[in-house]
Order: structure tokens, then sequence, then C-alpha cells
């Protein structure tokens, strides 16, 4: 050990341009300086036990792949803290080699730090004075999305997502969840869906479209598959499952129309609210006056939109409502108490505070049209919106996204999808990652 030491101090000295002597080299006070060299070498080995993954604005690189480094370090149980509020929502790693490789092949940005210094951070976010905390992360969540299969005339943000920041998932549809697989995961996400049964209301736009024809017509089948007369019916099978999952301790995580539709089907259990041309007969009379808000996760007082021929389904999306230009649309996160109120600290940890907005079929919510107990985590005060909003219903939890692709702002059916690797520091799709990685933190801290 002493001679692979005694060659490298050799070359450094000689990388350096000094001339040592045979006479020195053989005296105390160069075997005293090797000494020295060895154990502070020893001791940079010994004391650097901590992978730091910034997240600030200002020195990490790719924020989206640095999600899925967290996640590859709890599949291998490695000890993962998440820094509140700490450089971006910062990441305390146990250091490893592979861990090490592992950043360099993602491109992620990460800091070797001493076990000194990792306490001296950990004592830091720990004062009453800082509004910072540290979460523990203890398991890789398992992930399932709910999507039909075979291609659509559209993409989903959560599975790009997903998919660029190397973290596994399942997808799932209707057959499983009615089957009872839901308890095996702990994170759920609605990919673009409409739970109502009325084929994402475009029916004006697209009806004598081949891709819009086949929907409709495998949607009707598989309903009958599983003993269903109307989709309607099927679909609210399906969300009354997903409830329930939610209510069991669950969490899902929905965007766009999956989140308006789904507390609609809700809402509207027993009650026709479909036209003919979508389940082939007419809706119920007066069935605005039947709808039970108190069935919803996390809206009430809505007005449902009778025509088949709009492009919308009730007063709970802004979209048609909205007074804003493109360069002007952006919304604010919240702050919270990160140690008083960790899970919304958790779902809004980003670079920036300000995030642009993006448009969707559904693209904001109305507060009025929001239950008191569910909190509104990103909004638009100039344009009076809520963006981005979460509950609890029972012991688990629940998240909606308003808005269809936080990089493409305007996304219509048919667009080509949006390539994250020219938006690895998206802090709309950081917000997609946080509620992927919340199911893993400790259960004790998540409190609100």
């Amino acid at each position: 050990m002493t001679m692979m030491f005694r060659s490298k101090l050799n070359r450094l000295i000689s990388a350096k341009g000094i001339s040592i002597s045979k006479n020195f080299k053989s005296s105390k006070v160069y075997k005293t300086t090797l000494l020295l060299s060895f154990f502070m070498l020893m001791g940079s080995q010994v004391f650097a036990s901590k992978i730091l993954i910034p997240m600030d604005a200002e020195t990490q690189g790719n924020h989206l792949k640095a999600y899925g480094i967290v996640y590859y370090s709890l599949e291998n149980q490695l000890s993962v803290n998440w820094l509140l509020n700490y450089r971006g929502g910062a990441f305390l790693i146990s250091d490893s080699d592979k861990l090490r490789r592992e950043c360099q092949i993602r491109g992620v940005d990460f800091e070797v730090i001493s076990d000194n210094m990792s306490a001296s951070i950990l004592e830091e976010i720990s004062s009453p004075s800082k509004n910072m905390e540290s979460v523990v992360l203890e398991k890789a969540p398992k992930i399932a999305v709910y999507s039909p299969t075979g291609n659509k005339p559209w993409d989903d943000a959560v599975t790009m997502a997903l998919s660029y920041a190397e973290i596994p998932y399942q997808t799932i549809y209707d057959t499983e969840v009615l089957n009872d697989a839901l308890v095996l995961y702990d994170w759920l996400h609605l990919h673009h869906e409409d739970f109502t049964g009325q084929y994402g209301k475009f029916y004006r736009a697209f009806r004598t479209t081949p891709w819009y024809i086949e929907e409709k017509r495998e949607a009707e089948r598989l309903a009958q598959e599983l003993g269903y007369s109307k989709v309607s019916e099927e679909k609210l099978a399906v969300a009354v499952k997903i409830r329930d999952y939610v209510i069991g301790g669950g969490f899902m995580f929905a965007m766009c129309s999956a989140t308006d539709s789904f507390d609609i089907a809700l809402a509207a259990e027993g009650v026709d609210i479909a036209e003919a041309m979508f389940d082939g007969d007419p809706s119920e009379p007066g069935y605005q006056a039947k709808i039970d808000f108190n069935k919803t996760l996390a809206f009430t007082n809505f007005e449902l939109e009778r025509s088949p021929m709009i492009y919308e389904f009730s007063s709970i999306d802004m979209t048609e409502k909205r007074q804003i230009q493109k360069e002007n649309d952006y919304f604010s996160l919240m702050d919270y108490s990160a140690k008083w109120d960790v899970v919304p600290t958790m779902l809004t940890q980003n670079h920036t505070r300000l995030v642009k907005g993006f448009m969707g079929q559904t693209t904001s919510y109305d507060p009025d049209t929001i239950k008191p107990g569910v909190l509104i985590m990103g909004e638009s005060k100039l344009n009076g919106e809520a963006r981005y909003i979460h509950g609890i219903k029972g012991k688990g939890f629940f998240t909606f996204y308003g808005g269809h692709d936080p990089e493409d702002y305007q996304h219509r059916v048919g667009d080509p999808k949006t390539e994250l690797q020219l938006h690895p520091n998206s802090p709309g799709y950081r917000l997609i990652l946080n509620n992927v990685l919340f199911p893993a933190a400790k259960k004790k801290e998540q409190k609100t």
C-alpha cells in the first residue's frame, strides 16, 4: 500500500516539475510527508460518504433525470433524505461508486460531501428559524398508469416524464381496476380520460374520424365484456374503485380532463347525463338538480355543460373564461411551512416559484367550485384560477393538475409529442415528479 501511495506522490511531484534528490527521498522528512499524504487521502475517502443532488437553478443541469436517480437509489436500498426548501429541494443520498457512475451516465449533477458537511446541512435545516425540513424516503413506490392500450392521437405528460426520468411503471386499465389490481400499487396516474362516458366530448370536431369511431367501438366492446350495458356505467364503476383506492390509503394523480370528469362521474352516480350520440338514449330530464356533490373528491357546486357540441364538461374548467396572453400566462406556487405542512411542501418543491402556464381540455379550475378542504397549491391571481390542487380523502391523497403538457402551450389532437431532452429543467414537469416521489416518504412525515 505504501509503495502505491509513494508512486502516486512521485507522479504528482514530477508533474509539478519538482526535482527531489535521492538523499531527500530516503530522509525522515520525505517519509513523514508521504505518511501524512496517505492519511489525508484515506481520510477524504472515509468522510466523503454522502452524495448531494442539488435541485436549484444554478447547479443542476437535469432536474428531471435527478428524480430518476432518487428512485434508482431507493431501489438499491440507499438511504435518501429529501431536503425540502434547501437548494431547490435537494436530495442527500448514501455514497456509492455505483451511484456516482449512474449520475454521470444520466447527466445528473452531484456533489460528494463529508459526513461532517452532511451533519452541518441537516443541523441548518432543523433550525426552527429555517423554513426547511428533511424528509426520509423509505422505498421505491410501485407506480401504475391508468391508460388504454394502443396508439392514441395525443400523448401523456406523466408517462413521458416517467420514461425520461427512467422511473419504471406498469400500465393498467378498466379490467385490472375492476379486478382490484390497484391494491398492488402505491401511486396511480389517470391518463387523459373521460369518466363520464362522453368520449372526451370530441363529438363535434372528430366524430367522423377513424380514431374516434374506433375508440367508441372499443369502449362499448369492453363495457359489454365487463358486464355493463353502457360505457358511462362501466366508467363510473372504475371511478368508484379508484375513489375507494384513495380512501384506503392510495395516492392518485390526474391531469387535464381526467380531473374534472372523474368528479363529475362520481357526482352523477345513478343519473344519466349523456346524450343519445354517446349512449343511445337521451339524458335524464333535470339531471343538474340530481347531482350529488357530497360524492366528489375536489369539486362542488358546478354546472354541467349540456350541449354535446361544446368541448367542455362543466363550469369547473376555466379554459373558455381565460383572458390572458400566452407570454403572460404563468402561475405561482404557494409557500408552506416545511416543518408543519410537509405534504404540500414536498409537492411544490421547485427551482422557481413561477411556472409557465399551459392549456388542455381542462386547463384550470374555478376557485368557486373547489371544496373548502382542498389546497390550492398553484394559482394564477392575474386570471383568478387554480392550476394545481391537492386534498385528502379517507387515508389517501389526490392531486389534480390542470392542463395537458407543461412544455407545449396548446397541445392539440394529433400534435407531435414533446421531446423532454429539450426541457430537462422544466418546472412544470418537476411538479409531476414531486408527486411520483411523495409515496416514498416516511409515513409519520406525511402530515398536512
